[in-house]
């Protein structure tokens, strides 16, 4: 592997990180890549402890690949650990489009930008937040089901449903939620299967009024939750 430094992207993309914790306990969990590039990132929100020389799994979407801990930093309560990760021999990098992107987006060639931190194009107009968030699930597979949960992270977009038998992507779902007062229900499509762990799925009938209206209030969530920890962590 290359030592020639290389550009670095500033992003926030929600990953999926999966492995044996340094006390030998297997598992699995949302996460934040930051400072990307070809060969690593910077990983933070890990709840698992961790120690420099482990492997791990790391996914964006249907992507993934192992990747070695080359240091890791106990960044406090809410940003928990961050870890950073160097890609091992052989693995397709998983967010290898959008530094593909970023670097594009300069108008330079990749030699001019070696060592500089770019910033990655933001296609994802609402960012997911890791909220609990109440809502309905209905599908006609099996004869037709309907399901109360929560979404353990969402955007005005789509969510995240943690659950042990995730149903195949490409499911049509209906979903039902509560956005102040107004209950809201909207056709939805399961585009991410992890089976045992989760399903992503994709609102496919909100107005873009309405996705900004459950963004903001997503958003005020983890305003509050985020107050609400460092509010007990004081005593």
């Amino acid at each position: 592997m290359s030592t020639k430094p290389e550009p670095r992207v500033e992003s926030n993309l929600l990953v999926r990180v999966f492995g044996m914790s340094a006390d030998g306990r297997p598992f699995l969990q949302n996460a934040q890549a930051q400072n990307i590039s070809s060969h690593g990132a910077k990983l933070s929100g890990i709840e698992h402890k961790l120690a420099t020389g482990d492997t791990i799994g790391v996914q964006l979407g249907d992507k993934k690949a192992r990747f070695k801990v080359i240091w890791v930093i106990d960044a406090g309560h809410l940003q928990k650990l961050q870890v950073g990760i160097q890609i091992l021999d052989g693995q397709k990098c998983p967010w290898q489009e959008q530094v593909t992107e970023a670097e594009n987006a300069t108008g330079k060639p990749l030699s001019a930008l070696a060592g500089q931190t770019l910033a990655v194009p933001n296609k994802r107009r609402f960012p997911r937040h890791r909220v609990r968030f109440p809502l309905e699930i209905w599908t006609e597979r099996s004869g037709g089901s309907q399901m109360k949960t929560q979404a353990t992270d969402i955007s005005g977009r789509g969510c995240y449903v943690e659950t042990m038998i995730p149903l195949p992507i490409g499911t049509a779902l209906s979903i039902t939620f509560w956005l102040g007062e107004e209950r809201i229900s909207t056709p939805a499509v399961v585009r991410t299967c992890d089976g045992g762990v989760g399903m992503g799925i994709e609102f496919t009938g909100l107005k873009l009024e309405t996705q900004e209206a459950l963004q903001r209030l997503v958003e005020e969530m983890k305003v509050q939750a985020t107050s609400s920890r460092s509010a007990q962590s004081a005593f």
